[in-house]
């Protein structure tokens, strides 16, 4: 059976050579005689693909000891009431970078518990390419808006459905803020290139797009945020509580992390963050050559902000969208329809996206529009 080339943002695409391996691994896990999906998430064998998979996330984002890694359940969009609950004890505020749709939602949830204080927001404006439309660029912050009694500032490393990424995580120093923790939403661009976890007091996101299936979610904590807690925080949900038990208060997505780690190790065999960065640049460099050298494809993201995991583009004739979307499903190209709330197209390219499946779909595009001139 041939596989699809598949754009979907998330769950999203795995590596074959993970789903090959935990194909062939189903029903006997090393022998044990046990799928993975049986097992006690307290025996042996499972304890064993948990630290493994532990030491490896590690490894490749060179977590410093400062930080501790929690595997926990919930998704992002649960994490946007967790990590208040987890960082407002003894504050009423906290900062935001409100960049596209997704940081939109956090700051929206954020103020069922205390004041969102929006300290940069990407608003429509002109600049040198004209009118700019409203979350398509990284906007700046400017030096002293931060408040001195802010719990933290967000900011979503990618906005998954309007393709911006920052390049460049804000300077708390410069900013003025340099006692406030960073804490970042980093869901579709994590282990996509290196990235400084020192800074940051706290990263998290759900697994679903670059790490394997729906379920997991990941929480980077700097070990100074941990006893930062609410009263009123569900102990399932307390990071003291989830770190003390060694992720394991709760029973985890045992399976969920079991393929985690099997990707982390491919990861690690392709040689590791700075070979996959480079790859990922290569792939979104093609896609957005071809918008942009095209009469029919536009993508309205500044250049400097454009996303390296997700490329949203419209069609200049709109009229033409679902017959773009018919032909693509007819050779191997699915998942390539945009969020309701952008329209037009979106090509999530994460690290487990071949470079031919982007070849593949830079051919169709350029053939379509040929064939319509």
């Amino acid at each position: 059976m041939k596989r699809l080339w598949n754009f979907s943002a998330g769950p999203a695409v795995l590596p074959e050579a993970v789903l090959s391996q935990a194909a062939a691994e189903m029903l006997d896990w090393h022998g044990s005689g046990m799928s993975v999906m049986e097992m006690s998430h307290r025996g042996p064998q499972f304890m064993e693909i948990l630290q493994s998979a532990l030491e490896d996330f590690r490894e490749l984002l060179n977590i410093p000891e400062s930080h501790k890694v929690l595997f926990m359940q919930g998704g992002a969009i649960g994490q946007n009431a967790i990590v208040p609950l987890n960082l407002l004890k003894g504050f009423n505020s906290a900062a935001f970078v409100k960049s596209g749709s997704w940081s939109a939602k956090t700051i929206k949830e954020f103020a069922r518990y205390g004041r969102a204080d929006v300290v940069a927001e990407a608003r429509e404006i002109k600049d040198d390419s004209g009118v700019r439309a409203a979350n398509t660029y990284v906007p700046s912050i400017a030096p002293g808006s931060i408040s001195p009694g802010s719990a933290y500032l967000h900011y979503c490393g990618n906005e998954t459905i309007d393709g911006v990424e920052f390049k460049h995580i804000p300077d708390m120093h410069s900013l003025g803020a340099a006692h406030v923790p960073l804490v970042c939403d980093a869901s579709s661009n994590i282990l996509s290139r290196p990235m400084d976890v020192a800074s940051h007091g706290l990263i998290y996101g759900g697994a679903q797009k670059n790490i394997g299936p729906a379920g997991l979610t990941f929480v980077i904590v700097r070990e100074d945020q941990l006893d930062r807690a609410l009263d009123v925080c569900p102990s399932a949900f307390n990071y003291r509580t989830v770190y003390d038990n060694h992720s394991m208060y709760n029973t985890p997505p045992t399976y969920a992390i079991y393929i985690a780690g099997l990707v982390f190790k491919w990861l690690k065999d392709m040689g590791g963050l700075p070979v996959v960065a480079e790859l990922n640049r290569k792939k979104a460099q093609m896609l957005y050559e071809a918008i942009d050298g095209s009469a029919l494809y536009v993508n309205r993201v500044r250049h400097a902000d454009r996303s390296l995991m997700n490329v949203p583009f419209q069609l200049r004739e709109e009229a033409l969208n679902a017959e773009f979307l018919s032909l693509a499903q007819e050779r191997g190209l699915t998942q390539l329809k945009g969020h309701k709330s952008v329209g037009g197209m979106r090509a999530s390219i994460y690290n487990a996206m071949p470079i031919e499946g982007v070849e593949a779909l830079v051919d169709f595009m350029l053939t379509f529009e040929k064939e319509r001139a």
